[in-house]
C-alpha cells in the first residue's frame, strides 16, 4: 500500500495554532478574583434639597464695573504661566491620544542594509561561502498591522482620550481658580485704599484733638496725663498707616504676579470698593451645581480613562495576531542587489499568547484596578469639596447681609450723633472735642463697614469659584 501525503496549508496551520491556543487559555494567565471596589457618592442623597440653577457668566468679574480689572483679568488669562502650563498639558495629552490612534493602524517601514561580512569556515555554510568574506545587501519594505481581535487597542484610545479630556477641563479649572484670586486680591486692595483713607483722617483728627488737648492744659483745663495720652494717639495712627502701606504693597505685587508681570507694574493702582452685587444669591446648593464644576468634570473623565485602561489591561490576557508582510531584495555581492532572482517576500500572521509571565499581567491589572479605585475616591473628594465651598460661600454671604443691614443702622446713628455734635458745636453749647469724639465713631464705623463690604466681596469670588466661574462642559 502507498503511504498517504497530507499537505498542510498554511491557512489549515494558522487555524490549527489558534484552536490550540484558544484551548490553552484556560491554563493561561487569568484576571479572575481582581476587580475595583471604589462607588461614586449618591448625589441625590448629599442634595436632597438641591436649589435653581444658577446662571454663572464667563465674565462674571466685569459687573465690578473697572476696566483696569478687566484689562488686567484679559492679560493674566493670556500670559499666566499657571494656565500655560494647563495648555502644554492639554497638547501633550492630544499627543498621547494621536499616538493611542496610530496603534491601531497599519505600520509601513523601510530598511536599506549594507555590509561586509567574513563567514565563519566551521558554520554549516555552503563551500562557497565558508571562511570566504563578501559584501552583502537589502532593501526591504516591511508592513505590520496588530488586528484589534479583544479590543485592547480601541480600549487604550478611549483611555488617551478620557485623559485628554480631562487636561482641558483642568485648564478650565485653572483659569477659574485665577479669575478668582484675582478678583480676590483687586477686593483686598481695595479694602487697604478705603482703609487708608480712614486712617489719614483719624491722623488729622488726633492733631487736632492733641492741639485742643495742649490748649486745654496751658489753661488748666487738663492735666499732663491727657496730653501724654494725646501725644502718643498720633504716632500710634501714623504706624497704623505704615503697615497699611505694605500691606497694599504686598497685594499689588500679588495682582501683578497673577497676570505674568513684574512686582512694580501695578504701583500706581488704588481701586475703591463697589456696591454692585456679583452674582445673584440661591437660596441653596444649585441642582446642576456638579455639571458646571470643572474640577468634578475631569474628575469623571479620568474614571472613564481609568477605566479603560482596565479594559486594555484585561485583553493583554487575550492572544494578539499581527499581519507581517514584507518585500524587497537581499542578496550576497552587491552586483547581484537588485536583479531579479533577489527578489524576497512574504506574508503571514503571528500569534501571541501568555502562558506563564510570572504574575506581570495580574500585578498590571491589579494596578490597573487600583487606578479606578483612586479616580472614583478623587471624584468624590471632589464632589464633597464643591459642596462644601459651596455652602460657605452661601453662609458667608447671608451672615454678611444680615451684619450690613446692622452696620448700615450703626454708622446711621454716627453720622446723626456726629451731626447732632456738629451742630452744638457751631451753636455755642458744646465742645469742639465733642465733635471730634463723635466723628471718631464715625470714622470706626466707616472702617466697619468697609470690611464687611471687602468681605462680602470676597464671598461673591469664593461663590463664583464654587459655582463652576462660569464653565460649561462640552
Amino acid at each position: 500500500m502507498k503511504p498517504i501525503h497530507r499537505f498542510v496549508t498554511p491557512i489549515t496551520l494558522i487555524a490549527a495554532t489558534a484552536c490550540a491556543a484558544l484551548m490553552m487559555l484556560a491554563g493561561c494567565a487569568s484576571s479572575g478574583g481582581i476587580a475595583p471596589h471604589a462607588q461614586k457618592l449618591d448625589v441625590a442623597a448629599l442634595l436632597p434639597d438641591a436649589g435653581a440653577p444658577v446662571d454663572v457668566s464667563d465674565n462674571w468679574w466685569k459687573a465690578l464695573d473697572d476696566e483696569r480689572l478687566n484689562a488686567l483679568m484679559d492679560r493674566a488669562l493670556a500670559a499666566s504661566p499657571t494656565l500655560a502650563v494647563a495648555r502644554t498639558r492639554i497638547e501633550r495629552a492630544a499627543a498621547g491620544t494621536d499616538a493611542a490612534d496610530a496603534a491601531r493602524r497599519p505600520r509601513v517601514d523601510g530598511s536599506a542594509e549594507l555590509k561586509r561580512e567574513r563567514y565563519s569556515a566551521q558554520a554549516a555554510l555552503p563551500p562557497v561561502l565558508a571562511g570566504s568574506t563578501a559584501n552583502s545587501g537589502s532593501l526591504l519594505v516591511t508592513g505590520s498591522w496588530e488586528i484589534d481581535a479583544f479590543g485592547r487597542q480601541r480600549a487604550a484610545l478611549d483611555a488617551a482620550v478620557g485623559q485628554q479630556r480631562a487636561t482641558e477641563a483642568d485648564y478650565q479649572a485653572a483659569r477659574v481658580l485665577l479669575a478668582s484670586n484675582i478678583v480676590r486680591q483687586y477686593v483686598q486692595l481695595a479694602r487697604l485704599d478705603d482703609q487708608r483713607e480712614v486712617l489719614e483722617r483719624s491722623l488729622a483728627q488726633r492733631e487736632e484733638i492733641l492741639g485742643l488737648t495742649r490748649q486745654r492744659v496751658a489753661g488748666g483745663l487738663d492735666s499732663t496725663v491727657e496730653l501724654r495720652l494725646g501725644e502718643g494717639a498720633v504716632p500710634e495712627i501714623r504706624a497704623q498707616i505704615v503697615a497699611v502701606d505694605g500691606q497694599r504693597a504686598l497685594s499689588r505685587h500679588a495682582l501683578a504676579a497673577l497676570s505674568g508681570q513684574g512686582p512694580d507694574a501695578l504701583a500706581d493702582w488704588a481701586p475703591r470698593l463697589s456696591r454692585v452685587r456679583l452674582l445673584p444669591l440661591p437660596a441653596a446648593v444649585p441642582a446642576d451645581l456638579l455639571g458646571r464644576r470643572a474640577d468634578i468634570t475631569a474628575a469623571r473623565w479620568r474614571i472613564e480613562a481609568a477605566a479603560k485602561d482596565l479594559q486594555a489591561a484585561r485583553a493583554e490576557f487575550y492572544p494578539s495576531i499581527n499581519l507581517v508582510a514584507f518585500a524587497g531584495f537581499t542578496s550576497i555581492g552587491l552586483g547581484q542587489l537588485v536583479e531579479a532572482g533577489s527578489r524576497q517576500y512574504g506574508i503571514g500572521p503571528a500569534l501571541r499568547l501568555p502562558i506563564f509571565d510570572a504574575g506581570r499581567l495580574r500585578a498590571n491589572y491589579r494596578g490597573k484596578a487600583a487606578d479606578v479605585d483612586a479616580a472614583v475616591e478623587t471624584y468624590n473628594d471632589a464632589i464633597l469639596d464643591a459642596l462644601h465651598e459651596t455652602a460657605d460661600a452661601l453662609s458667608s454671604l447671608q451672615s454678611v447681609e444680615h451684619q450690613q443691614r446692622e452696620q448700615a443702622l450703626a454708622l446711621a446713628s454716627a453720622n446723626d450723633a456726629y451731626a447732632l455734635a456738629l451742630q452744638r458745636y457751631r451753636a455755642g453749647l458744646g465742645s469742639y472735642l465733642s465733635v471730634l469724639t463723635a466723628e471718631t465713631n464715625v470714622l470706626a464705623q466707616r472702617s466697619a463697614d468697609s470690611d464687611l463690604k471687602a468681605k462680602a466681596l470676597d464671598s461673591q469670588a469664593l461663590l463664583a469659584h464654587a459655582l463652576g466661574g462660569g464653565y460649561g462642559p462640552a
